[in-house]
């Protein structure tokens, strides 16, 4: 990557979204290591004739260049990136929607022009873990720790409010304001001390785990987004209800 002025050439980062702009222009929402999530405008990549309609795909590691400073820089190339890491194979279709979700995590909980290399890295090793067949559910748990842990809102799970340890033989509940405390066995919305272990740890391989770390990581989420729905949650709920009917 160089930098000359307002000049931004090739440096990594990933298609997050994109909106149509004037008559074969799109603006892209675009995540990049080096300078964070920003909107790029970009002339002629849409239609047939456009060499970067093929490129600028999501999931997809890219390397981009633009000129120009503040909330309009625009798009002068794009091109995949050959790096040895760079999970160039498509994701697999039963996680797009998840792949999707990540996307609008990313979008919904960062500020613009704001570097958050950690959280490209994050967003990158997730891709990367659902194209080589890791469990989805597994890598989502994953990426919405490590997402709230960068992001300053992440969970103590070693810890009770009142002082204590935790203990893998105990129940908690947690709550946004002042984190865990005790729970008994059979009240509802429980969490044991082993699943915040395997959470903090980052295994979570336990089916019963899994769904535990999703119902505690959703209330730390629903801090963050201050009352914000998202989208691919809802889509995710009515194709859940189309099969139910089914």
């Amino acid at each position: 990557m160089s930098q000359a002025g307002r000049r931004i050439a090739l440096t990594p980062g990933y298609l997050l979204h994109h909106q149509p702009w004037r008559d074969t222009g799109r603006i892209l929402e675009v995540l990049t290591r080096d300078h964070g999530r920003l909107s790029v405008f970009a002339r002629g990549v849409r239609g047939p004739k456009s060499k970067l309609a093929g490129v600028l795909q999501p999931f997809v590691p890219l390397l981009f260049s633009w000129t120009g400073r503040g909330e309009a820089p625009q798009l002068t190339a794009a091109e995949l990136d050959p790096g040895e890491d760079a999970p160039n194979a498509p994701l697999p279709p039963s996680c797009i929607l998840s792949g999707f979700y990540l996307s609008e995590l990313v979008m919904t909980l960062t500020v613009r022009h704001d570097p958050q290399p950690e959280i490209f890295r994050h967003y990158h090793r997730a891709l990367l873990a659902l194209k080589a067949g890791a469990k989805l559910e597994r890598e989502l748990r994953l990426f919405e720790k490590r997402l709230l842990d960068t992001l300053g809102y992440g969970i103590d799970l070693a810890g009770v409010a009142d002082g204590e340890g935790v203990a893998d033989s105990k129940y908690y509940h947690y709550r946004p304001s002042d984190g865990l405390h005790d729970a008994v066995a059979d009240s509802p919305g429980r969490i044991s001390g082993a699943t915040l272990r395997s959470l903090a740890e980052e295994r979570l391989e336990d089916p019963a785990e899994l769904e535990q770390a999703r119902l505690l990581l959703r209330v730390a989420l629903g801090q963050c987004l201050e009352g914000r729905s998202l989208k691919t949650r809802k889509v995710a709920r009515s194709l859940f209800q189309l099969r139910q009917s089914a």
